[in-house]
C-alpha cells in the first residue's frame, strides 16, 4: 500500500470515469428527453392540431364559404319556385274580378240561355187558331209573365221548339189574357206553366204542368212529330204556379193571340 501511494505514476495511469462538467450536461440531456416524450404520450395525435390549423384557408377575395353558398341556394330554389311569399295585391283584385264575370256568365248562361225570355217565344208563336187548321200537331203552353217556372223553363222550351218548328206548331196563350178562358177551362188548366199535346185533328193526347227535366218535353214533342198513337208523359206534374192568380193580372186584350 505504501508503495502505491508512494508512485505518483500509477495515480496518473488510471483518470476519472466522469468528469464533473460531462455529469452536468447528461442530467440535462436526459431530463430534455423525458419532457420531449411526456409530452408526446398525452396527444392522441399529434399532427392533429397541426393539420386542423393547416387544412383551415385563409378567406381571400371572391371566395366562397360552402355553408352560406348551400343557404343561398336554398333561398334562391325558394324564390323561383313560381309563388311569391307575399302576392300583389294587384294580382289577386285581377284574379277576383275574373272569378266574379265567370260566375255571373255562367249563371246568366245556365238561367236565360242568351236573352230568350217568354216575350221572345210568345212573339214567334203561331195563332191558336192558324194551328188548329194547318194539320200538324200542337203545342199548347198555357203562360204568364209573372210566373218564375215559366221564365225558368222559356230556354228549353226555344230548344226544343227550334229542333222541331217544322213538324210541330207551338202556341202561347197567356193566362192572364181573358180572351181565353173557355180553353183554360176546356184543358182544365189549374197551374202554369201547362203544356197540352194535340195530334193532327187537334185531340189533346196528354199534358205536363210545371217543371220538369226538358227530356220529358222533348220526347213527348219526338212522339207527336212522328205521328205516333199516344205520348211517354201524358200525365206529368212538377213544380208550377197556381192559375188562380191570374185574377190579379187579367188583362182584356182580344186582339193579342198570346
Amino acid at each position: 500500500m505504501a508503495r502505491a501511494s508512494s508512485n505518483p505514476v500509477l495515480l496518473q495511469r488510471f483518470p476519472p470515469l466522469f468528469q464533473p462538467s460531462q455529469l452536468f450536461r447528461t442530467s440535462i440531456l436526459l431530463q430534455s428527453r423525458n419532457r420531449r416524450f411526456q409530452s408526446i404520450g398525452c396527444q392522441t395525435n399529434p399532427n392533429e392540431t397541426d393539420s386542423s390549423t393547416s387544412e383551415m384557408p385563409l378567406g381571400k377575395p371572391g371566395s366562397v364559404d360552402p355553408v352560406k353558398n348551400n343557404s343561398s341556394q336554398n333561398t334562391n330554389s325558394s324564390s323561383d319556385s313560381g309563388f311569391p311569399e307575399f302576392p300583389n295585391k294587384t294580382i289577386n283584385k285581377r284574379i277576383a274580378l275574373v272569378s266574379t264575370l265567370a260566375a255571373l256568365g255562367f249563371f246568366l248562361s245556365t238561367r236565360l240561355d242568351l236573352g230568350v225570355s217568354l216575350k221572345d217565344l210568345s212573339a214567334t208563336a203561331l195563332p191558336y187558331e192558324e194551328a188548329l187548321s194547318n194539320g200538324k200537331p200542337t203545342v199548347v203552353e198555357f203562360y204568364a209573365d209573372w210566373c218564375e217556372v215559366c221564365r225558368e223553363l222559356a230556354p228549353d222550351v226555344y230548344k226544343v221548339e227550334q229542333q222541331y218548328k217544322d213538324r210541330v206548331n207551338f202556341v202561347m196563350l197567356n193566362v192572364d189574357n181573358t180572351k181565353w178562358e173557355q180553353e183554360l177551362d176546356e184543358f182544365g188548366v189549374e197551374g202554369i206553366p201547362h203544356f197540352a199535346f194535340l195530334d193532327r185533328d187537334g185531340n189533346e193526347e196528354g199534358n205536363v204542368v210545371g217543371k220538369l227535366p226538358r227530356q220529358y218535353l222533348l220526347e213527348n214533342v219526338d212522339a207527336l212529330s212522328r205521328g205516333e198513337a199516344s205520348i211517354p208523359h201524358a200525365r206529368v206534374v212538377g213544380q208550377y204556379s197556381s192559375a188562380e192568380s191570374r185574377k190579379v193580372h187579367q188583362v182584356v186584350d182580344p186582339r193579342s193571340h198570346g
